[in-house]
């Protein structure tokens, strides 16, 4: 009998950095588009099924294949994974597997599931305040939902509502407005459609609701965001801090004096790149100055970024966060700016830009509210993870 596992599943098992293999069904290009990614134990093998099937008898061209071109590829001393783009072609070829003696796992759901999977942590959790991460795991992105006397707020919120929704509800507490740290290029965010539907205000900063490429004003209803503005939540308060460079209108909020959401400027890893309006050389003067104040911050400030780049960036309870003393050590492009000044980081920075994904255009275009997607269309534009980050992040 052919064993499952979830993506929830597999994912806590990755954390602990289990001995892993993957076997990719998927063919070439979709592999090389969107793959899982692990830690150190991790190995994913892609191996396209078209290519077993010789005679049209699946079983036993899978069997064949596996023992002419596996056998010493994989073990059977260790736990196999195996994944295809929905689940079906998987769960046909790990019982194969199985019945040539290998311990095997089929991914239910495959790619699909992975790809729409959320992840729910706890920061902290009181009646006074509490703080959940919840992340895409195939992107690399992470939003915020924070708790007050059962008054609740979610920055960066990702484009699947009910995650959320069920989510806050669960917790018996009530949505009171929903914050974005600036307009995103990787991903659609629903904060404008949670708004919507739950008749509360969504705040954004005036800079970015206009196109930075087309230079069109969005069409999007929002409340203003500026500097220095301070959010009552239940017995918490957030302030907000401008800080413009990855796009115009860029805010962290601090919570409390204690919890600092980074959205798109520090990263675990690294920092957030400058060109994704399109004005890289004009804006990586305002990035390096931003980053600097927030180093200004205390030392035990905890950063709650908004993605990250690797699952190895998880600390032993699987939060992306860390301290801002810590960050300003192993956080190489950090300690640049610090040690050696904004001019020499700024061309660290602008030397250091991935390729601009062409996708990410039409995603603030959506975000803007100047165009309308359907979940089609929405999958095929966030396919793969996020590249916010400078290119070091992504070694």
């Amino acid at each position: 009998m052919t064993k499952n596992i979830s993506p929830s599943e597999l994912y806590e098992k990755m954390l602990k950095d289990e001995n892993i293999t993957i076997i990719d069904l998927r063919s070439p290009d979709k592999f090389k588009n969107h793959k899982i990614e692990g830690k150190d134990n991790f190995r994913i093998l892609n191996i396209y099924y078209a290519q077993m099937i010789e005679t049209g008898d699946i079983d036993k061209d899978m069997k064949n294949y596996i023992t002419k071109n596996l056998s010493n590829a994989i073990s059977k001393d260790q736990p196999i994974y195996v994944i295809c783009s929905e689940g079906g072609t998987s769960e046909i070829f790990a019982r194969n597997l199985s019945e040539l003696g290998y311990d095997v796992y089929n991914v239910v759901g495959g790619m699909k599931e992975w790809f729409n999977y959320y992840d729910y942590k706890t920061v902290i959790e009181t009646p006074e305040l509490s703080i959940y991460q919840v992340s895409r795991i195939s992107r690399g992105d992470l939003s915020w939902i924070i708790i007050s006397n059962k008054e609740a707020t979610i920055i960066d919120p990702l484009r699947h509502i009910e995650k959320y929704t069920d989510f806050i509800n669960q917790k018996g507490a009530k949505i009171k407005f929903i914050l974005d740290t600036h307009a995103h290029a990787d991903h659609i965010s629903s904060g404008p459609k949670l708004s919507k539907i739950l008749n509360v205000p969504y705040y954004l900063h005036p800079y970015d609701a206009i196109h930075p490429i087309d230079m069109i004003p969005g069409k999007l209803n929002f409340e203003y965001l500026k500097d220095g503005d301070v959010f009552n939540l239940g017995s918490a308060k957030i302030e907000v801090i401008h800080v413009p460079g990855h796009t115009l209108g860029n805010v962290v909020f601090l919570l409390n004096g204690k919890y600092l959401f980074t959205g798109d400027t520090i990263f675990i890893l690294s920092v957030a790149r400058p060109d994704l309006g399109g004005r890289g050389e004009t804006w990586a003067p305002l990035q390096a100055e931003s980053l600097y104040k927030l180093t200004q911050l205390p030392d035990e400030t905890i950063v709650l970024p908004a993605h990250f780049s690797k699952i190895s960036e998880a600390n032993d309870q699987g939060l992306y966060i860390e301290k801002l003393g810590n960050l300003k050590k192993t956080n190489d492009a950090l300690d640049l700016l610090i040690t050696k000044g904004k001019e020499e980081f700024i061309r660290f920075m602008l030397s250091s830009l991935p390729v601009f994904p062409p996708q990410y255009v039409e995603i603030k275009r959506v975000n803007a509210g100047l165009i309308e997607v359907d979940d089609e269309k929405a999958d095929e534009l966030e396919t793969g993870k996020n590249v916010c980050a400078l290119s070091q992040a992504y070694v």
